[in-house]
């Protein structure tokens, strides 16, 4: 699929605030939250999620759902990462 395709998916999911996102090689973010739902679909390169103390790498193609106020960290992979983003 192409990103045009994720995006459509998310809007048919209702997600109201969609767009696209790219971080460089090696960004760490630490513990946080949202205040709403996210989803992300990785367009290139990597993230890995931890919650809850478990960690997974999500790849190109890969989607990732955030639940509103779950704590988590995300580790950007040494290419970066180009990804959809929505939130609801």
């Amino acid at each position: 699929m192409e990103e045009r395709d994720f995006v459509a998916e998310l809007t048919r999911e209702g997600f109201s605030h969609i767009f696209v996102w790219e971080d460089g090689p090696n960004v760490d973010y630490p513990e946080h939250t949202h205040r709403a739902e996210t989803a992300h679909i990785i367009l290139s390169g990597e993230m890995t999620l931890t919650v809850a103390g478990e960690s997974k790498t999500y790849r190109a193609g890969e989607r990732i759902d955030v639940p509103e106020g779950a704590k988590h960290t995300a580790k950007i992979g040494p290419e970066g990462c180009r990804y959809v983003l929505g939130e609801r």
